[in-house]
């Protein structure tokens, strides 16, 4: 893991609170000059920045029914199963897991009937498929690590405190 600069936290905590965010207002808050910001960005877009994306509200879509559903299945058909969900417009995201599970999906489905129609196609098409499903009631935190720039220092230092632990321990 490499050393981030803490004007780079900075920076990055603004966009996970608004990606939109103009660099005239980022520059504001942070009394950073724009080419800084600028530079500093595309470095870590190369580097660090994954995605940008926009968070919704799926039941304001029609999409009223949300799952995360631990599956496991027998070795042999893993990578099969990866593939399917990994290209079933239903999945919203796909986690590799452990402890007794292979994979983490989340689904996003219009109804409940949709959803138990995507399971029943599931154990068809892969026997022997085990499977825990939990419905997400309701959003209440989502996104929200290292979104908050008057937060870098705490995660600064709790980084700081697990560095000089790990070093303690290799001495």
């Amino acid at each position: 893991m490499t050393a981030i600069p803490k004007k780079d936290l900075v920076v990055i905590s603004c966009l996970r609170q608004n990606a939109r965010e103009t660099l005239t207002k980022i520059s504001r808050k942070t009394r950073l000059p724009i080419s800084t910001i600028y530079d500093r960005l595309k470095l870590q877009e190369a580097e660090l920045i994954v995605k940008h994306t926009s968070l919704l509200d799926f039941a304001k879509l029609g999409f009223n029914t949300r799952v995360s559903i631990a599956i496991k299945v027998p070795r042999e058909l893993r990578l099969s199963l990866e593939d399917y969900l990994q290209k079933h417009t239903s999945v919203n995201s796909l986690y590799k897991i452990n402890n007794g599970y292979d994979f983490m999906a989340e689904g996003i489905f219009r109804h409940l009937k949709e959803f138990q129609e995507f399971i029943e196609v599931l154990e068809d098409k892969f026997p022997g498929m085990e499977k825990q499903m939990y419905y997400i009631v309701d959003d209440m935190k989502r996104e929200e690590f290292l979104s908050n720039p008057d937060q870098v220092d705490a995660f600064l230092n709790v980084k700081s405190n697990i560095d000089s632990k790990r070093e303690n321990v290799r001495k």
